[in-house]
């Protein structure tokens, strides 16, 4: 929990991610067997369960920050309003 919180806490003040965080596989699956158009296909993004969790804290402490900023009357920027 304590290297969670200082890698989190890094990437919130540098604004820097890691390269392991950064990179994401695409997985091309078939949804019919004689797939050739674009849209026989779906794809499937691979990416660190670390980085999920990261981007999630962090997209939660900047609406947490945005939140204090807007005025009253900006309803079309905040969530759930």
């Amino acid at each position: 929990m304590k290297i969670m919180t200082k890698l989190i806490s890094t990437i919130y003040e540098t604004g820097e991610w890691s390269k392991d965080f950064t990179e994401e596989a695409m997985i091309v699956l078939k949804k019919k067997p004689q797939a050739k158009e674009c849209s026989d296909h779906r794809t499937i993004s691979l990416i660190a369960h670390t980085a999920k969790i990261v981007a999630k804290i962090l997209r939660r402490r900047i609406e947490r920050k945005a939140e204090d900023m807007l005025g009253g009357d900006k309803f079309g920027f905040r969530k759930g309003k």
